[in-house]
This record gives structure tokens, C-alpha cells and sequence, in this order.
């Protein structure tokens, strides 16, 4: 399971475009979700809902 800091680490590489989409289990979305309102711009990051409580974020464009 990844840490508030693996998360914030990956929201920053998806927000620089390192990365083109980030996938968040169900189990793991808490730790995402505080790193995710860390941001000052977490309206920038969008989340499409798939199975089994999977998300997955990607940039708005």
C-alpha cells in the first residue's frame, strides 16, 4: 500500500506529465486523498470511476 508521501510524489509527477494517468485502489484511496488535497491545484486532477473501487486520476484538459 503506498504512503500520503508516495502519493503526493505521484501527483506531482502527473502534474509535470511524467506520468499520464494514476490508479488508485479502493484500499489505498484514503492515503491518496490526503495527499491530493494538499495540492493548490487538485482541480486540475479529474477521477474516472471504474470497478471494484478502482479510480483512475488523469490532468483535466
Amino acid at each position: 500500500m503506498k504512503t500520503i508521501e508516495e502519493y503526493s510524489a505521484l501527483l506531482k509527477q502527473l502534474l509535470d506529465g511524467t506520468i499520464q494517468e494514476l490508479v488508485v485502489e479502493q484500499a489505498e484511496y484514503f492515503n491518496f486523498r490526503e495527499a491530493w488535497l494538499k495540492l493548490p491545484n487538485r482541480n486540475d486532477v479529474i477521477g474516472e470511476a471504474g470497478l471494484n473501487g478502482r479510480i483512475i486520476y488523469r490532468i483535466k484538459k
